[in-house]
Parts: C-alpha cells; sequence; structure tokens
C-alpha cells in the first residue's frame, strides 16, 4: 500500500478503508466504511515506523471491532 493509494479490507464482514498519511509514514487511518456512524474509524501508529503487513492490518481491525458497542456502534 503506498500513501497514494488507499487499500480495502474486509474482515469479519465488515469493510475498511486504510489510508497512509505522507507527512506521517508510521500512521495508518482506518475507515470504517460499513459502519453505522458515517466517518467513523481508528488511527493506528507503528513504532518502530516500519509498514505493517496484511495479517498486522486485520488484527487492528478485529481489535477495534471487539471494542464497539453492538447498541450504538462506538466504542464506549
Amino acid at each position: 500500500m503506498s500513501a497514494d493509494e488507499p487499500l480495502r479490507m474486509t474482515v469479519d464482514g465488515e469493510v475498511f478503508e486504510i489510508s497512509r498519511p505522507d507527512d506521517s509514514p508510521d500512521s495508518y487511518d482506518f475507515a470504517w466504511l460499513t459502519g453505522p456512524n458515517p466517518q467513523y474509524g481508528f488511527g493506528l501508529r507503528s513504532h518502530p515506523p516500519v509498514p505493517l503487513g496484511p495479517a498486522d492490518l486485520e488484527e487492528a481491525i478485529r481489535d477495534f471491532l471487539s471494542q464497539v458497542d453492538p447498541d450504538t456502534g462506538f466504542i464506549e
């Protein structure tokens, strides 16, 4: 995944668009496209700044989804 080209990933039936800001190569922005709340998602930084692979990204998404309240669609 390049900073110019977002990646779409489906995990447990939920679709996320993952992008990397140009000014922060160790950061990842996850937009939850199929979530109940528009514009909701999360961010992640790798330390040390290394590219994360598909398994790492999937694990981050699963961790996020495990924290979401199914009634509100938000992390409470």
